[in-house]
Parts: C-alpha cells; sequence; structure tokens
C-alpha cells in the first residue's frame, strides 16, 4: 500500500485538525471518519481505499491531542463531541464513523443531539466494564505515577500492531503514528476517558433513545466488548444494528476494511 495523501491542516471554529480526503470534492455525501485513541488520519487508509466507497468523499482526522496532534483545552468527551460536531457540519458530513476511542466521542454526538446523521461505531466501548481491566488499571495508576503508565502503554502498542494482518510497511507507518503520541496528553485523555466510562447512565438505552440509525460493530474476540445487558438492549432497538464479525480482531478498520466498508455503504443509505 502506497502512503496515499499527505495529511492537510483544516481549522473548525477555533480547532485545528489534521484531516486526509479521499473520493470527490463534490461528492454527493461525505462521511467523517475518527480514529482510535492514539492513532491518527492515516489510520483510515485501508477503508477509504475501498472501490465501494470511491464516490464517497471521506475525511479522516486526527482528534486532537492523539498521534502528536495539538492537545484541546478540554479532554472531556463532551468537549470531543462538541468540537467534533462542528467539524462535521462545516464538512458536511452525512454519516459520522468512529473505532474505538473515536466511536465513544461519535457515540456522545448522537445522544446528546450534536449530530443527527447515522453512525458507525466500531469497537466501542460503552462502560468500564466492556474495557479489559489491565486497560483501567494502567489508566488509574496515571493518577499515581503520573505519565508512566502512559509510557508504557505507548511502548506495549507496537507489538500489538506486528500481530495485525497488516504489510510490514503498513504496520511500520502505524507504529509511526502512536511513536508521536505525548505521554502527557495520553495521561490526560485517558484519565477523561475512564471517567466517561465510569458515568451510570445506561448508554446502550441512550444510544436507542437517540433514535439515530446506527451500526455498532464488533469482533468476537479482540477489540473489546459488550455487557450483556448492553447488547440486549442494542439488539432488540428498531434503528440499531449489531454487527458481530467473527474471529480475533483488533484494529478493525486497518484488519476488515472490506467488511467496514459495507457497513458504511448501509449507512450512507440511510444518511
Amino acid at each position: 500500500m502506497t502512503d496515499g495523501p499527505e495529511p492537510s491542516i483544516v481549522l473548525a471554529m477555533d480547532t485545528e485538525w489534521e484531516t486526509v480526503e479521499s473520493g470527490p470534492a463534490g461528492a454527493e455525501q461525505t462521511v467523517l471518519l475518527l480514529p482510535g485513541g492514539m492513532c491518527s488520519a492515516r489510520s483510515y487508509a485501508e477503508v477509504m481505499a475501498q472501490s465501494t466507497l470511491a464516490k464517497t468523499r471521506l475525511v479522516a482526522v486526527t482528534m486532537p491531542g492523539h498521534a502528536g496532534a495539538p492537545p484541546p483545552k478540554d479532554f472531556s468527551t463532551e468537549s470531543y463531541a462538541r468540537i467534533t460536531a462542528e467539524l462535521a457540519k462545516s464538512a458536511g458530513a452525512d454519516v459520522v464513523v468512529g473505532f474505538s476511542m473515536g466511536a465513544m466521542v461519535a457515540y456522545e454526538m448522537v445522544v446528546s443531539g450534536a449530530f443527527k446523521g447515522p453512525v458507525v461505531l466500531l469497537g466501542a466501548s460503552l462502560s468500564a466494564a466492556d474495557e479489559p481491566r489491565f486497560f483501567r488499571a494502567i489508566i488509574r495508576l496515571g493518577s499515581i505515577l503520573g505519565t508512566l503508565p502512559a509510557a508504557v502503554l505507548k511502548k506495549g502498542v507496537p507489538s500489538m500492531v506486528k500481530r495485525a494482518a497488516l504489510p510490514p510497511e503498513r504496520q511500520a507507518q502505524l507504529q509511526a503514528d502512536f511513536a508521536r503520541n505525548n505521554t502527557r496528553d495520553m495521561r490526560r485523555g485517558l484519565q477523561a476517558y475512564l471517567r466517561w466510562l465510569r458515568r451510570d447512565d445506561d448508554p446502550a438505552r441512550r444510544l436507542c433513545e437517540a433514535g439515530v440509525p446506527a451500526w455498532v460493530v464488533h469482533a468476537e474476540k479482540g477489540d473489546g466488548a459488550l455487557t450483556e445487558h448492553e447488547r440486549g438492549i442494542l439488539e432488540a432497538c428498531p434503528t440499531v444494528r449489531v454487527v458481530t464479525l467473527p474471529g480475533h480482531v483488533f484494529f478493525l478498520p486497518n484488519e476488515v476494511p472490506e467488511r467496514i466498508a459495507e457497513v458504511i455503504v448501509q449507512a450512507l443509505a440511510d444518511a
């Protein structure tokens, strides 16, 4: 795979965003792609290369404070949702797709009413119980040990990338993006993320009550989970489709881009 288009910088209100675009500038529909924590806009390269999306304008962004991007003033999920909704409006986004922590932001955009179009949530965690205990422990240790736990997490990510079914040159690109992360920003972002996961507001029911078309995509193993309660609520909700992919997949946009593109096409049909 080639490196693809060079990232550009756009300004939405008072936030600078690093973006990577593909597809016709005058396309009838636009999709905003939000990467996972520590990832950059370039992490969506495999999805953006899918022929089924060739006629769609795709705008991938690096979330502020991730992969070396300038940090936001406020790392809270609610703040991320507000500034990202401004970007979605300025970009004319018809659908928002988020992976992992990006899915958290997309979720908050729709349950808060800041975005009213279809959303695709890839590997989303809706509560603390959906994340592994060791990951939550690393975040908590940041309150005591400062940036050290974040540094350990940053150092361990390359080994996870090596297990992904990707060409070596692509693995190297993703690892380089992870290396750009600032551990101080990581610590602040992860702590805000854990605070959001710990809220007790029945997140699955809130997504259903938002009334927007939503796809919740998980693999059988590897990318987080849903509690039995969450899955039951979502599977019974008329506006939500739960998609469970077979096997062990962690980096959904990179490892199963064809399947993710299929879901995006479905969401565009509902936009």
